[in-house]
């Protein structure tokens, strides 16, 4: 049996006993979309930080000099879309040139600290877990009129994810490449891309770290659009909910509709001394069809699950 067959079917804590030689190399992964203002330091800064790393600059598009400000540091492989796709599309992009056994997402706004690196990839090279996440400290990491909306994400986050997430969507994190490899073609090609891949290491069970960081101000004007991206990540939060947790999606529905019947039949019932209207009792069947249906949906989502499991087994 090949190791990455042995890798397939091992429990989350045995893929973490890789050999040391894999364990050295570093792959960081550098979206960029319209950053000719800050790429160029962010590049030359992870270059000093981490002489040995993979550094890899994803230019998603941009319209000004992102590639050639990036193209200035030598020993920096710069991937170009010819078209704007997305910041998930770039980090996918990246990765699927990427040869290190560990990933880096590193965002190339100048937001964040190089020196940080060390601290986030740290717990994974060391084997404790297998994806790390950057968790900003301070309020120069967030743009005031997004922090009502993000707050919302993150309370949905944790209610899907039955933990407490200090960060949901920070740029900076490190991954096993064999892991966060499994889920490329879940993760979506908008700014969302962080958010899901944080759901997805927790609800599929890998070992996971949360680690402080600084954070600046990012260079430049942000290419998010508060209300367009705010109900993009929305959405794609729903469709992980609906792969990692479909039964809370259809149980909290099935609990609204019985509980409107009920309330509804009882008042009828009380009102006009008859027995169950017909509507409480259609609404109540509607209540409980819903929730086996969202049974049904969660064992086609195991089953699933368990499929990209078995693929890895033949790659």
């Amino acid at each position: 049996m090949t190791v990455d067959r042995i890798y397939a079917v091992m429990s989350h804590a045995q893929t973490r006993t890789e050999d040391a030689s894999n364990r050295a190399t570093i792959g960081i992964i550098v979206p960029a979309f319209n950053e000719e203002g800050s790429i160029h330091d962010v590049v030359q800064q992870l270059r000093q930080h981490a002489p040995d790393a993979e550094i890899i600059v994803v230019d998603d598009g941009s319209t000004d000099a992102t590639e050639r400000e990036a193209r200035r540091e030598p020993g920096i492989a710069v991937v170009s879309h010819e078209r704007n796709r997305g910041y998930g599309a770039a980090l996918k992009s990246g990765m699927r040139v990427c040869s290190a056994s560990i990933i880096v997402w590193f965002d190339g706004d100048g937001q964040h600290r190089a020196e940080d690196i060390e601290a986030v990839v740290r717990p994974v090279l060391s084997g404790e877990v297998d994806a790390s996440f950057g968790a900003r400290q301070g309020s120069l990491a967030y743009v005031m009129n997004r922090v009502p909306g993000k707050w919302l994400l993150r309370m949905v986050a944790q209610l899907i994810a039955r933990r407490h997430i200090p960060d949901l969507n920070c740029g900076l994190r490190a991954f096993r490449r064999r892991v966060i490899g499994r889920y490329l073609h879940l993760l979506p090609d908008g700014f969302s891309a962080s958010a899901t891949s944080t759901l997805l290491m927790i609800k599929r069970g890998y070992p996971v770290r949360f680690t402080a960081i600084q954070a600046h101000p990012r260079v430049g004007t942000s290419t998010v659009r508060v209300l367009r991206d705010g109900l993009y990540t929305f959405k794609m939060i729903l469709r992980t909910m609906m792969m990692f947790d479909s039964l809370l999606f259809f149980s909290v529905l099935a609990l609204i509709q019985l509980i409107a019947a009920t309330v509804y039949s009882i008042s009828v019932m009380n009102r006009q001394g008859l027995g169950v209207p017909v509507l409480g009792a259609v609404v109540f069947v509607s209540g409980c069809l819903t929730f086996f249906m969202g049974v049904l949906s969660a064992q086609i989502n195991a089953i699933r699950q368990e499929l990209f499991e078995l693929r890895s087994e033949n790659d």
